[in-house]
């Protein structure tokens, strides 16, 4: 089990760095990112990552 919750610790880790590179230091409801479960951090991710993606689109 331990196994598994540092596995969980590295990818929250992972996920949060990922969010401050791209400027994201809260939740939408103003929680900070540390604060969230790996679930809502994944979703974040995609959320930010996708209107990220949409903006380079329409830049092009």
């Amino acid at each position: 089990m331990a196994l598994l919750a540092k596995a969980v610790r590295q990818r929250q880790n992972y996920l949060i760095n990922e969010l401050v590179r791209y400027g994201y230091f809260k939740a939408s409801n103003g929680r900070q990112l540390y604060k969230l479960s790996l679930t809502e951090l994944e979703q974040v991710h995609v959320k930010v990552k996708s209107t990220f993606g949409k903006q380079l689109k329409e830049g092009e």
